[in-house]
């Protein structure tokens, strides 16, 4: 199958390229960090510097292309409204565009389950539950590019879309990496004690999601997937498995969530005014994320998908140790220690 991939040069992108790649499929990626794709064309993929917004281009880039898995979008706890809007609806609308210009047949939508957050304890979610009020531009936008994907759907192009949680593995420099940098500073705070149940997904299970949904049978078409490793975990445990991997011993200390929120609140006031270009150190999303638990229930992607994460959490923590202390020297994941 000739593949289209979106946000190629990203930590999902890229590791989907490379696998559907191995697997025999023509791949073509659009993005653009030219770095890592040249770093994707030694893997046989062809490199498209292509931003969405290039509604032409994009549309050139849909040409023969039988299907288009959608990783491109900003994501992020900070930042104007007008910029997730331009990389989140428009970029959706011009993908959409093309690949009905150009007779895609299916599209592999990456969503998010931050359209779930709304700063409350939440576990086992459907997909089918109702939606709260999107707690960022984030979700806000991600949101619309959904409602993108559900009107091409009606127009005869086929969708699948899916909602990983917290991907992380080598290559990842968020999720993990975020508390990772922090923790090799000598502290690390825990909001609300770290008792929060959190639903992590390894890289690989995620691409097996992707690689599933490009030819999944029809009644598939139209439905949107929870995706994770299904073995949540509180934070404070996750800390207690990683840390010691790594050799870390960082001082652990407990902020209650009212007063955390309340620092961030400020943190953000005074970065809106001072240094309106620069993300705060806390936000009070990344303090909600933190404090309140969030797990979904896969069984849908389970019965209709036959996903199965093939990688443990503990596999999946052990591979993601065995990355980070040479991430200089592989920077993108991609290594032949993590091609497995």
């Amino acid at each position: 199958m000739n593949v289209l991939v979106t946000g190629g040069t990203g930590f999902l992108g890229r590791h989907a390229a490379v696998r559907l790649k191995t697997l025999g499929h023509t791949v073509r990626v659009l993005g653009r960090n030219r770095r890592a794709g040249k770093a994707l064309e030694a893997f046989g993929v062809e490199f498209c510097e292509v931003d969405l917004a290039d509604e032409a281009r994009v549309a050139e880039a849909c040409e023969r292309q039988e299907g288009v898995v959608h990783c491109a979008g900003l994501a992020s706890p900070w930042g104007k409204y007008a910029d997730f809007y331009q990389a989140n609806v428009i970029g959706t609308q011009n993908l959409v565009k093309g690949c009905q210009a150009r007779s895609v047949r299916r599209i592999v939508h990456l969503s998010t389950p931050s359209l779930y957050f709304d700063y409350r304890d939440r576990l086992n979610i459907k997909e089918s539950d109702p939606l709260p009020r999107p707690a960022t531009p984030y979700a806000a936008t991600k949101l619309l590019a959904d409602r993108e994907i559900e009107r091409v759907r009606q127009l005869g192009v086929e969708t699948v879309s899916l909602r990983p949680r917290a991907i992380f593995g080598p290559g990842d420099n968020t999720v993990l990496g975020r508390l990772l940098r922090t923790a090799e500073r000598g502290a690390l705070p825990l909001i609300g004690g770290g008792h929060s149940l959190a639903d992590l997904s390894y890289i690989d299970n995620v691409v097996d999601a992707v690689v599933l949904a490009l030819t999944s049978p029809p009644g598939t078409l139209g439905q949107v997937y929870n995706i994770t490793n299904g073995e949540p975990v509180s934070m404070r445990a996750l800390l207690d498995r990683l840390l010691p991997k790594l050799g870390l011993r960082p001082r652990l200390y407990s902020i209650p969530f009212p007063v955390a929120r309340v620092l961030a609140l400020g943190m953000e006031l005074f970065y809106r005014l001072a240094r309106p270009q620069t993300e705060p150190p806390l936000t009070q999303y990344a303090v909600g994320l933190m404090a309140k638990s969030q797990t979904l229930d896969i069984s849908r992607a389970r019965e209709e998908l036959g996903y199965r994460p093939q990688v443990s959490l503990e596999e999946g923590l052990d591979r993601f140790a065995r990355w980070w202390p040479s991430r200089t020297s592989d920077e993108w994941g991609l290594g032949p220690a993590n091609r497995n």
